[in-house]
C-alpha cells in the first residue's frame, strides 16, 4: 500500500542494492569538465560556495537526493524516506589535483572515487568539485549516484538540472526543505502485508492494461514468452572465461576517449547501420586485439556484452528509478576484418529488435516484484557470470551547456562493474563529441590505456574499411 511518507523501490531498483558486494559497487559515475571562467576566485581557485548554492537551489526538484533507505521488518524490502538530518556538505565535496593537474591526475582521482562505496546510512549520491585541472584553466565535477536511484537515461535529465542553455551566472534561490516524518517499523510492516495481499489483484490489472494497449493480445504474449525463452536459453550457455573476467579487487582504473560524433555518424551512413552498431563493432575490434595481446585466441572463445536498452516511455522521461532492459550481444571476435564484424553485429542487433529481445529482461523484472530479496541477491550476483562486459551508450544534448556561466567542455561516463567483470564501457554524446569512459578492475586490466588506444585504432580501421576519413581523438589538455 502506498504511503505519502515513503516510496517503495521497484524490484529492478532493488536488484542494484542486493547485487552490490564489497568489491562490486552499483553506482553510476561521471567526470564533467568545465572552463573556469567567472568562477575563478582571487586566489586562482574555483568558487566552490557558488557551486554548492547552485546544487542547493535545485534539490527540491529531485526529492530522491534528500531521501535515504529504510527496511521493512521481516520482509527486508527497502523504501525511500526523507532524511531528517540531511547535510548537503556531506554530499557536495571540494578537492584539488596535485600539480600539474593534467588528464592523468584527474583519471587517477576519478578511479579512486569510483572505488569507494556510497554510505547507505545517507542519501546515495556524491558530487566532487575538483579544481586545479589543466593548469587551473578548467575544473571538474565527479558525480556518483547509486544505480537504485536512476538509470542512464533519467540520469541525463537530472544532470541537466544544474545546466542552462545560456551562461547565467547566479544560482537559483533554495526552496526550504521540510522532511516528511518517517513511518514507524510497524506501519511499514502493516503496509507491506497489505501490499502483498493486493498483488494478485495488481496482476489482474496489469493483464487488463496489457490487453488495452495491444491490438493482438495472443501475439503479444507469444512475443514476450519467446523473448523470455531466448533469455533463459542464453543463460544456459554462458560466455568464455577471459583474462579480464575474474574476482574483483577493491581498486579501479579509469580512462577516456573523446572522438567527433561525426566520425561515428559518417561510418554509420556509409555502412547503412545504427550508431550503436558502430559502437559495438568498434568495441569488438578493440577486445579482439586486446585479448590477443593477453595470449587469447579470439576464434576459440565466446565473448558476450550486455548492452542496456531503455524501456522508458515518453511520459516517464525525467522520472527517478530504473526502466531499463538489456540486450545480450555475442561480439564476433572471431571475424577477421572490421567489415565482417560490423555486418555480423548489424545482423545480430536486427534479430534482437525483430524478436523484441529486451522484453525478456523486462518481464523478468516484473516477475521479480514477487521475488524475496534473498533470491534477488542470488540472481543479481549470477548476472556477472552471464556476460564479459557492459557497453552502454546514452545520447546527450548536441549543444553547449553552462553552469553558473562556466561552459561544460566534456562529460565522460562511468558504468559500474558487475562481479566477475573487469572492464566496462560507457558512452555519452555531447556537443558534437562521442565520449567513451572506460572503468576497470585495477589488477584484472592493469594496462587500461592500451585498451583505450585499441578502441581508437579499431574505429579508424572500421572507418577506413568503408572509405571514411576520421579526425581522430580530441585532447582538451595533456
Amino acid at each position: 500500500m502506498a504511503s505519502y511518507r515513503y516510496d517503495r523501490l521497484s524490484a529492478q531498483d532493488n536488484t542494484f542494492l542486493v547485487g552490490e558486494t564489497p568489491t562490486a559497487h552499483m553506482h553510476i559515475s561521471g567526470v564533467a569538465m568545465y572552463e573556469v571562467g567567472d568562477l575563478t576566485t582571487p586566489s586562482g581557485g574555483v568558487d566552490f560556495s557558488k557551486i554548492r548554492a547552485a546544487v542547493e537551489g535545485v534539490l527540491h526538484r529531485i526529492p530522491r537526493y534528500r531521501q535515504n533507505l529504510m527496511w521493512v521488518p521481516v520482509f527486508d524490502n527497502p523504501v525511500w524516506v526523507d532524511d531528517a538530518d540531511f547535510n548537503l556538505d556531506y554530499h557536495v565535496r571540494h578537492t584539488s589535483l596535485p600539480r600539474p593537474g593534467g588528464a592523468a591526475e584527474l583519471k587517477r582521482l576519478a578511479g579512486r572515487i569510483m572505488a569507494q562505496q556510497l554510505d547507505r546510512e545517507r542519501p546515495l549520491w556524491e558530487m566532487w568539485v575538483v579544481e586545479g585541472v589543466g593548469n587551473g584553466d578548467y575544473f571538474a565535477i565527479i558525480t556518483k549516484v547509486h544505480h537504485c536511484m536512476i538509470d542512464g537515461v533519467s540520469g541525463v535529465d537530472l544532470q541537466q538540472l544544474l545546466m542552462t542553455l545560456k551562461p547565467e551566472k547566479e544560482p537559483p534561490a533554495p526552496v526550504p526543505y521540510v522532511p516528511r516524518v518517517a513511518p514507524s517499523t510497524s506501519e511499514l510492516f502493516r503496509d507491506e502485508v497489505a501490499h502483498r495481499i493486493s498483488m494478485p489483484l495488481a496482476l489482474v490489472r496489469g493483464f487488463q492494461a496489457l490487453q488495452d494497449q495491444t491490438e493482438d493480445l495472443r501475439a503479444d504474449i507469444g512475443i514476450r514468452a519467446k523473448a523470455l525463452g531466448e533469455l533463459f536459453s542464453q543463460a544456459m550457455d554462458p560466455p568464455s572465461d577471459t583474462p579480464i573476467n575474474g574476482p574483483l579487487g577493491p581498486h579501479r582504473r579509469f580512462d577516456w576517449l573523446s572522438v567527433p560524433l561525426d566520425d561515428v555518424k559518417n561510418v554509420r551512413r556509409a555502412a547503412g547501420c545504427t550508431v550503436n552498431d558502430v559502437v559495438l563493432a568498434t568495441a569488438a575490434g578493440a577486445f579482439r586485439e586486446y585479448l590477443r595481446l593477453r595470449n587469447v585466441d579470439p576464434a576459440r572463445i565466446s565473448f558476450r556484452a550486455s548492452a542496456p536498452v531503455s524501456m522508458r516511455r515518453e511520459d516517464e522521461k525525467g522520472a527517478l528509478g530504473n526502466r531499463v532492459s538489456s540486450w545480450m550481444v555475442d561480439l564476433p571476435l572471431d571475424r577477421e576484418t572490421p567489415k565482417e564484424r560490423l555486418e555480423a553485429i548489424r545482423e545480430t542487433t536486427q534479430d534482437l529488435k525483430d524478436s523484441n529481445s529486451a522484453l525478456g529482461v523486462d518481464m523478468m523484472m516484473q516477475v521479480a516484484e514477487w521475488t524475496p530479496p534473498v533470491l534477488l541477491s542470488l540472481g543479481a550476483q549470477a548476472a556477472g557470470s552471464q556476460t564479459n562486459t557492459i557497453i552502454t551508450n546514452v545520447p546527450g544534448p548536441q549543444f553547449p551547456l553552462y553552469m553558473l556561466g562556466a561552459r561544460q567542455v566534456n562529460v565522460f561516463p562511468m558504468a559500474p562493474l558487475l562481479e566477475n567483470m573487469g572492464l566496462a564501457i560507457a558512452l555519452f554524446s555531447y556537443d558534437g563529441r562521442m565520449n567513451w569512459g572506460f572503468i576497470s578492475d585495477y589488477n584484472l586490466v592493469p594496462d587500461l590505456e592500451v585498451f583505450r588506444d585499441l578502441v581508437e585504432q579499431s574505429l579508424t580501421e572500421l572507418a577506413a574499411a568503408y572509405g571514411v576519413e576520421v579526425a581522430g581523438a580530441i585532447d582538451d589538455f595533456a
